[in-house]
């Protein structure tokens, strides 16, 4: 008999006054990480479309957190709507030590790209931060320190949304010669909003990379997350 094939959900927070367009968009990326996983059924559901991650989840899959620390969601939120299922959680995609690499290449490629020299170029991260809690900060900041060394004379500031220092705050001082990476998985309303009105703010005249998420490379470091994820031997329920 054939061998069913096994089972990873990717989920994200998703937007909750409007869930259908950002799960659209978490679709579209399980269908890019599937591609590199043959054999495997790769669903999606973001916590914010009401019974979504309950339909898609099955006794034994891989549960891939689309998020960039191990805060609130992934360490409260997503363990109690998973209750009474058995699984295999994978790290959170803001802590993947393969991230750093995947930005300092779209760094490198965009800063080429405008002929400006690694050396005079300044690279703004925008992350999420929180005022509840140390872990988005924590994680921003790890990031960080893995990307420094891989961009060797660049000079990486970092600003966040909800708390100091603030983008507006971080971005201010740097010159046109500059590039803002946004430290998030998809892109919600703080990079729709948020940003942009923080970077208008700050009088900024460079230019914005897409979301960590949606860098060149995201499909198939997730796909070896979940490959490591589902060989691992603890299993969480």
């Amino acid at each position: 008999m054939p061998q069913s094939p096994r089972t990873a959900v990717i989920t994200a927070h998703g937007q909750p006054s409007a869930p259908g367009p950002a799960e659209a968009e978490l679709a579209a990326t399980a269908a890019a990480v599937a591609a590199h996983l043959p054999g495997w059924d790769v669903r999606s559901a973001t916590l914010a479309a009401p019974g979504r991650l309950e339909e898609v989840m099955e006794d034994d899959a891989v549960v891939y957190p689309f998020f960039m620390s191990r805060g609130y969601f992934t360490s409260k939120a997503l363990p109690a709507r998973l209750q009474g299922k058995t699984c295999r959680m994978a790290a959170p995609f803001g802590l993947d030590a393969g991230l750093p690499d995947l930005a300092a290449r779209a760094v490198r490629q965009a800063s080429g790209a405008k002929g400006w020299p690694l050396q005079e170029t300044h690279l703004l991260l925008a992350a999420h931060g929180s005022a509840r809690g140390l872990r988005a900060a924590e994680a921003a900041e790890a990031f960080a320190a893995g990307l420094s060394p891989l961009l060797p004379g660049c000079s990486l500031t970092l600003g966040y949304v909800e708390q100091d220092p603030r983008i507006a705050a971080a971005a201010s001082p740097l010159p046109a010669q500059s590039l803002c990476l946004p430290f998030f998985a998809q892109a919600g309303d703080h990079v729709k909003q948020d940003l942009p009105e923080a970077l208008e703010a700050a009088d900024f005249g460079g230019s914005v990379l897409p979301v960590a998420g949606a860098l060149p490379g995201v499909p198939a470091l997730i796909a070896k997350a979940i490959q490591a994820a589902s060989l691992d031997g603890r299993a969480a329920g």
